[in-house]
């Protein structure tokens, strides 16, 4: 048994319209929730294939965050398929800082956090002093650098580059590996 902390405002979220989040994902990844909404505790119970339920700690931790539960539950899409966190915190020093920070990860009307999916592949939510990330392993990677780029300061310039690169290698790489052709 695993237990997940949920903040308050994201309860609801998990266990969904008369419960139909909360359902979802224990029949998809074959657990029990027991949710405590006074305390936002999330008590994970696997009861079906030990290796699906080990997805669903990061499902509730992911919709917790701010992602939405069909974006979470993708996690069990594929195996290697993952869900990261990157606290905003640890790079700021102070409340201001860490808004200055927020705003420029989230970019003017949300452009830059946009480019990071779109280039990337990968969701990413911004939510209290928490960046979330959801996608393949280099998916991920690339958004973590990205990331890391804005918050030691790199221009936002220098940042979409990064990541018009990474892009342009990650669609090549997925050509390659989409061919048909016998060699």
């Amino acid at each position: 048994m695993q237990h997940v902390k949920v903040p308050q405002d994201r309860i609801g979220v998990v266990i969904g319209d008369g419960g139909e989040t909360m359902r979802e994902i224990e029949r998809r990844a074959e657990v029990r929730l027991d949710i405590d909404s006074e305390s936002g505790s999330v008590a994970i119970d696997s009861v079906g294939d030990p290796v699906t339920g080990l997805a669903a700690p990061d499902i509730v931790r992911a919709i917790g965050r701010g992602f939405k539960p069909e974006v979470a539950l993708s996690l069990l899409d594929n195996d290697m398929r993952m869900f990261d966190l990157i606290d905003i915190g640890e790079a700021t020093r102070n409340k201001n800082d860490m808004k200055r920070q927020k705003g420029r990860l989230i970019g003017e009307n949300g452009r830059t956090r946009q480019l990071m999916e779109e280039l990337s592949g990968a969701h990413v939510v911004i939510y209290g002093s928490t960046l979330g990330i959801i996608g393949q392993p280099e998916e991920v990677e690339t958004v973590r650098r990205a990331v890391g780029m804005i918050l030691d300061g790199a221009p936002h310039g220098a940042v979409y580059s990064y990541l018009e690169r990474k892009h342009n290698e990650l669609s090549r790489g997925a050509q390659l590996s989409g061919s048909t052709e016998d060699f």
